[in-house]
């Protein structure tokens, strides 16, 4: 069975993609769910952050947000069963690639998959959604009443960080860089206030959000 990885041969050289053939998978241990892969999001690796945790390898796992079934569980699982669709992130030092067949993954990491959600949506969506959630709920507790500046709001973060908190009661300030992005926002309902800088997506990064939340008085 194939999983595609990325190699990086030294710091600052492009990272390749290959696809390596790989062992047979270990026996499903106690808290290990056994995943048939329907649909995998191909996100950025960060090289960087890895090599700061020393986590550095010849070959990185790509693909770490999955949507599939589940096919065979550990005796210690108690969430989940054969045949439930499942969705989750792989965390960072694990060896599975999710850009293969099947993978071993532990219950703690997955969730089950809503019915109406797709697997595409499911996979690519996950990893953005746990991070607006994480930020909203648990960091900065939004609730009705409260302004939330979204910063590039027509990412696909910021896209999903906007409409979550509208959901929370929130009122919702975003910035764009293009006038596509603009327009983007423009569009979308409820309404969203929104700031236009004409620059570079590297320099719009960098701006200076103090500053800027306090000119829209934030």
């Amino acid at each position: 069975m194939k999983a595609l990885y990325c190699q990086q041969n030294s710091p600052g050289e492009e990272v390749t993609f290959v696809f390596q053939e790989r062992e047979n998978l270990h026996p499903t241990r106690d808290n290990d769910v056994k995943v048939q892969v329907r649909a995998c999001a191909l996100s950025w690796i960060d090289t960087k952050l890895l090599s700061e945790m020393k986590m550095e390898k010849e070959l990185l796992p790509a693909g770490r947000e999955i949507s599939g079934i589940v096919l065979e569980v550990g005796r210690k699982v108690s969430f989940f069963q054969p045949d439930d669709e499942v969705v989750g992130i792989l965390p960072l030092d694990s060896e599975e690639s999710g850009l293969c067949e099947v993978v071993l993954v532990h219950e703690h990491y997955l969730v089950h998959k809503p019915e109406k959600v797709c697997w595409v949506e499911a996979a690519g969506t996950v990893r953005d959604g746990v991070r607006a959630y994480t930020a909203l709920h648990y960091l900065s507790q939004v609730s009705p009443g409260k302004s939330v500046l979204v910063m590039d709001g027509a990412s696909p973060f910021g896209t999903i960080t906007i409409q979550l908190a509208q959901h929370r009661g929130a009122k919702v300030i975003s910035t764009a860089y293009s006038l596509e992005d603009k327009q983007f926002l423009e569009r979308l309902r409820p309404a969203v206030e929104v700031y236009f800088f004409y620059c570079s997506r590297r320099h719009y990064r960098h701006q200076n959000v103090k500053h800027f939340v306090n000119a829209v008085n934030i």
